[in-house]
């Protein structure tokens, strides 16, 4: 996407804050690290202030926390956590795939659908598990936003920040996940057909099981936290 103007105190208080957090959802930024507001500061090549807007902005998200004197610390993400995230992530997902399958898709989103659903597939094929992360995630956003929700679209949004880190953590871990792969494709059919009760079936299984397999991979490791 473009680069937004960054003339403005507000648009540089939205600069900071998506910087910042895409240094904490890539893991650049771990768990336990700590940023002062200075070091941010220069970092981003702004003033103190968007950047202490931005900080609290993520603390209010769960992402860090503010300790006077010392800035930011980034706080992990445990099993527990990533049951709620995925408990909740589940429900507001399905709800999208019901909306979008209720009110039909025109060819051309329905071919976008597809196109991240082959792209996935062509991934897999070659073994690259980072490009196949990064066409899911592709097929899950246009799911969401062709809900034309956009509270829906937000809350979601924030939900999949908090799990983007751990999915990175664990993608060489898991299984191949080519069922994956077959549930995004039976979901696409079921939108194609505007069968919202199936739409939202099949999609409301598929985030339950990917859940279950990534806490279960978590504890297993016994990586209780991230």
């Amino acid at each position: 996407m473009p680069e937004a103007d960054c003339t403005s105190d507000e648009s540089q208080s939205e600069r900071a804050y998506r910087e910042l957090r895409d240094l904490i959802v890539d893991n650049r930024l771990g768990a336990g690290a700590q940023l002062l507001e200075l070091e941010a500061a220069e970092r981003l090549g702004m003033s103190r202030t968007p950047v202490r807007e931005a900080m609290l902005r993520l603390q209010q998200e769960g992402m860090v926390e503010i300790r006077p004197r010392h800035g930011m610390r980034v706080l992990p993400v445990s099993a527990d956590d990533m049951r709620e995230i995925y408990e909740v992530l589940t429900a507001l997902e399905s709800t999208a795939a019901y909306l979008v399958a209720e009110r039909g898709l025109s060819r051309e989103k329905l071919a976008r659908l597809s196109d991240a659903v082959a792209a996935m597939d062509d991934a897999l094929d070659a073994d690259n598990l980072v490009k196949w992360s990064e066409a899911d995630e592709r097929f899950h956003f246009l799911l969401v936003q062709f809900s034309d929700n956009a509270r829906l679209a937000q809350m979601v949004g924030q939900l999949w920040d908090q799990a983007h880190r751990v999915r990175l953590l664990t993608l060489k871990l898991r299984p191949k996940p080519i069922k994956s792969n077959r549930d995004h494709e039976a979901l696409v059919n079921a939108i194609r057909k505007r069968d919202a009760g199936l739409a939202r079936q099949i999609h409301h299984d598929h985030r339950s099981k990917a859940g279950k397999m990534l806490i279960a991979l978590l504890t297993s490791l016994g990586l209780r936290q991230l």
